[in-house]
């Protein structure tokens, strides 16, 4: 580690998410430096890196990797690019926190799964940053506790104001309920092993081709089945929610519990316009979290297999999408490496 005894961390993709990254290693958090920016618009680098001290633009993130003062990395680009920047981190033995995807596709996910386990250790936390809000973890303890029995069903609901332009119905499940997928499996501590997709009438305010919203049913190899409503042009902001229905009582996420007010012949709050703005503290807390394991030469959180058992219910879901039905997940026998 350099400069002042912090972490040096490249951060690689300065779009929305690597740019808000950026921000939050430089002012937010503790422990870590920007000590590189990625992009392949070297001006956008160039503009990221200049306003932090000690912070050089690249444009490819090998050469970032080979620096002096770089001791750890954020991958934020694309998912299509994820792939060959994991698998050059590793031949650095840096580690890694990958925003979700891991990979695009099951296929290549498992390529850097057998690239992580031929390094013998853990290398990468996946970017699932609902793990680290205060609801879901709360949540997350309540089950964990037994108090409530054997979950037997999940609800959750996923409403976004409005599609961003290029979202496709495929994206539905890939970029917006591969969350529930991951919390679904990080909540009940079960693999999921087929999904149904059920699709109503498009909204009049979806866009053109896009079928939204929809409803994705998940089986789970403990009994338990999930549904989650995904509608992502709803109209009026972010809202994220679940209910767990067990054999002892019920729990609920998401109730927007904020201040409310009552005047002018009116009552009520405001509501989150977007994931950024939601989870902002979740993400704060799982970089912090990822900065603190590193610097004690530990890999915690999300792993590789989280990431590739999430692309493939993915792969089912699209299938299930335009094919109809109920569609099996195909899963490989969970290495006892990630165990």
């Amino acid at each position: 580690m350099t400069q002042r005894g912090t972490l040096g961390v490249a951060v690689i993709g300065t779009g929305r998410m690597g740019a808000d990254h950026v921000r939050r290693i430089d002012q937010v958090i503790s422990g870590a430096h920007v000590s590189a920016v990625v992009d392949i618009d070297a001006e956008r680098a160039k503009h990221l890196a200049d306003g932090i001290d000690g912070c050089t633009a690249y444009t490819d993130p090998s050469a970032a990797m080979a620096a002096d003062g770089v001791d750890a990395v954020l991958i934020a680009s694309p998912g299509p690019a994820h792939e060959a920047a994991l698998l050059t981190a590793f031949e650095h033995d840096l580690p890694v926190l990958c925003e979700k995807p891991l990979t695009p596709d099951a296929a290549s996910a498992l390529r850097v799964m057998e690239a992580e386990q031929r390094l013998g250790r853990r290398r990468v936390q996946v970017g699932f940053m609902r793990r680290f809000d205060a609801e879901y973890m709360k949540l997350k303890a309540l089950l964990d506790s037994g108090q409530l029995g054997r979950p037997l069903m999940l609800h959750n609901r996923h409403r976004n104001a409005a599609s961003p332009p290029g979202f496709t119905t495929e994206m539905l499940i890939n970029d917006s309920v591969v969350h529930e997928m991951d919390v679904t499996r990080w909540l009940l501590d079960q693999e999921i092993t087929a999904v149904t997709v059920l699709r109503p009438t498009p909204s009049g305010n979806a866009p053109e081709g896009v079928r939204d919203p929809q409803l994705v049913l998940f089986e789970t190899d403990g009994g338990a089945i999930v549904d989650v409503e995904i509608n992502v042009n709803c109209g009026f902001g972010y809202q994220v929610k679940a209910e767990a229905v067990c054999e002892r009582g019920t729990a609920r996420i998401g109730e927007e519990q904020s201040l409310v007010t009552d005047m002018a012949g009116r009552w009520g709050g405001t509501i989150a316009q977007d994931f950024v703005e939601r989870f902002a503290d979740a993400y704060d807390r799982q970089v912090q979290a990822w900065v603190d394991a590193t610097r004690r030469g530990e890999v915690t959180g999300p792993s590789v297999w989280d990431g590739y058992a999430t692309a493939a219910v993915c792969e089912a879901g699209v299938r299930a999408q335009s094919e109809g039905g109920r569609v099996a997940v195909e899963l490989i026998e969970r290495p006892a490496f990630y165990l």
